[in-house]
């Protein structure tokens, strides 16, 4: 009967730590004011309170034991956020590409742009759409381009088989005017039919010799690099050339693949989309370009935070038994005092409260000092990911934002919450007479 007590205890207990784990700020924010109004309100409340006050006095005395406590957290929490902040920036890199009036055509069932082949004859009804912005001109701003690897030595590399791989993307003039956040910061666009092209400032920073004025050679071709642009999303990881000298090296003819139009406004994708996907002489998926690269992300962000969640348990329980030990040598050693409030009329309540506020508050001091050490070392860390089959690498910043903090923070009041519960019921439970004769 015992044993079963205490199992469902502990599934009680955790069941409460997930709800609590995805629970928003505001929640929280209400526990800590019905907590305060508790506490002043109500005479268990104060009594939790007096008792409280005295463990937080003494906690300079046990610094040593209470260290334990906030390093540890601050460990779990720290690589916590720095595995969450990986996958938020590579999120975030992604979501920021594209925007909700700017549509991407690509062939039917195309996972992405480098597995899509469209023929010239099919940009040219993609074209004559409806919803198509036009430019002073009248001309519909479409941007057929052809994406495909292409292998550049990283930098710093020790040796030539050093290698990485990165998207180059064929284009046109249109493609400057649908992408008007691309600006060149250094030389000059490339000019169209010329072995000539311009490198992202993502990949200039990570592939080496993409310096204006450098020649590189990609496939069997010599490249001059022309300038460097940067657009503040993910195409700063690619390098761009002219779409027909691109066709021409890779013998694509005059194939793309993928298809980029502005629309009139996000409410034209609809119709947009519609006039594609019914079209009998297309077989297409039509996506606007911000959901389409958001979807990029999914897999990579949610297998980079289940890693950081697997490790940040492993780490946690490790946390906890640090926690629970240091607990239980604190209430054991102040089991005198804790009796004699309980002789003098203090419920088992309030000591449990007190013994708990005390944990949380070590355990919000270790989630402080671990957000705050993974946002000073990691938040705009410049990584990469790895070059997969015939994707390109992407380079992205950290992302130490407030929503990965409040993660961090919130799993370690679960670490406390865990390792003082124990602690304090045994506190609460312990007879008056066996206390009094302790130490």
């Amino acid at each position: 009967m015992k044993f079963l007590k205490g199992l469902l205890t502990l599934i009680v207990v955790f069941a409460g730590i997930a709800v609590f784990l995805v629970l928003p700020w505001p929640g929280l924010a209400a526990i800590v004011v019905l907590l305060g109004l508790w506490m002043a309100l109500t005479r268990r409340g104060q009594q939790a309170a007096s008792v409280a006050a005295i463990g937080i006095a003494t906690l300079a005395q046990r610094a040593g034991s209470a260290a334990v406590i906030v390093v540890g957290i601050a460990g779990v929490v720290g690589v916590l956020v720095a595995m969450l902040a990986m996958a938020q920036g590579y999120a975030d890199t992604l979501r920021r590409t594209g925007s909700d009036d700017t549509a991407i055509v690509l062939r039917g069932a195309s996972a992405s742009e480098v597995s899509s082949v469209l023929a010239h004859d099919s940009v040219v009804v993609i074209e004559q759409a409806p919803g198509v912005a036009r430019d002073d001109a009248g001309k519909p701003i479409v941007s057929p381009e052809l994406v495909v690897a292409a292998n550049l030595l990283v930098r710093g590399a020790k040796n030539d088989d050093d290698m990485g791989s990165v998207q180059l993307r064929g284009i046109g003039d249109e493609a400057w005017k649908l992408r008007t956040n691309a600006k060149i910061i250094a030389g000059r666009k490339f000019e169209p039919g010329k072995y000539e092209l311009v490198a992202g400032k993502g990949a200039q920073a990570h592939f080496a010799g993409l310096e204006p004025g450098a020649q590189i050679r990609i496939g069997s071709r010599v490249w001059t690099v022309a300038g460097i642009f940067e657009s503040g999303d993910a195409l700063d990881s690619e390098i761009w050339a002219d779409a027909k000298v691109v066709g021409d090296t890779y013998r694509r003819g005059a194939s793309v693949t993928s298809v980029f139009a502005r629309l009139t406004s996000p409410a034209a994708f609809d119709s947009f989309k519609n006039a594609l996907t019914t079209d009998p002489r297309l077989q297409v998926d039509v996506d606007t370009s911000q959901h389409y690269f958001s979807k990029q992300s999914e897999g990579t962000s949610k297998a980079i935070r289940i890693i950081g969640i697997v490790v940040g348990v492993i780490m946690a329980i490790g946390a906890i038994f640090g926690a629970l030990n240091t607990m239980f040598a604190a209430v054991a050693v102040r089991a005198r005092e804790i009796a004699t409030l309980r002789a003098i009329g203090f419920r088992g309540l309030p000591v449990v409260v007190a013994v708990m506020l005390e944990t949380m508050l070590l355990a919000l001091a270790g989630g402080v000092l671990g957000g705050l050490i993974a946002w000073l070392v990691f938040n705009g860390y410049s990584a990469s990911t790895l070059s997969m089959g015939s994707t390109g690498q992407l380079m992205f910043q950290f992302n130490v934002a407030p929503s990965v903090l409040w993660t961090g923070i919130k799993w370690a009041l679960a670490i406390g919450f865990v390792g003082g519960l124990y602690p304090a019921l045994r506190a609460a439970r312990l007879p008056v007479t066996v206390a009094l004769r302790e130490q």
